[in-house]
């Protein structure tokens, strides 16, 4: 039986972004259907377009929402999600460094010539599937 990091690299290698592969793999766990999780994802990658949080690490992030997140005003619900997140990306940047896509690839994302560049090294195909890998392997040992 493949792991569900094996499973998030597999959608990503030539599918689907970096988040929308994490989200996929977790999805039926949080009660989403296929096509919501990508459409959800869709959004995050590249560090939500701009080089920002990393769209592998949103995706998780969005992931636990979906399982964890409060719906009500509940305050016990927001700390339980907030504690969950900030574990993710605590051990995702213990790990790799950094939470920030720019900063994972190298390359200024935030420019089209940054993706331009990224694709053209194989980043997309390296470096993030690696993440994409790690993220998944991360929520699955937080039990997800």
């Amino acid at each position: 039986m493949k792991t569900k990091a094996e499973i998030a690299s597999e959608d990503y290698f030539g599918k689907f972004n970096c988040a929308q592969s994490v989200m996929l793999a977790f999805a039926e766990d949080c009660g989403l259907d296929e096509k919501t999780a990508l459409r959800i994802g869709a959004s995050f990658g590249g560090g939500c377009q701009y080089g920002s949080l990393c769209g592998a690490v949103a995706g998780g992030a969005a992931i636990i929402g979906c399982k964890y997140g409060n719906d009500e005003q509940d305050p016990e619900k927001y700390a339980r999600n907030r504690e969950l997140v900030r574990e993710l990306l605590g051990a995702f940047d213990d790990t790799h460094g950094s939470v920030n896509c720019s900063v994972l690839l190298g390359m200024d994302m935030s420019h089209p010539d940054g993706r331009d560049k990224a694709k053209a090294l194989g980043l997309f195909d390296t470096k993030c599937k690696d993440y994409v890998r790690s993220v998944a392997a991360i929520l699955e040992d937080m039990g997800f």
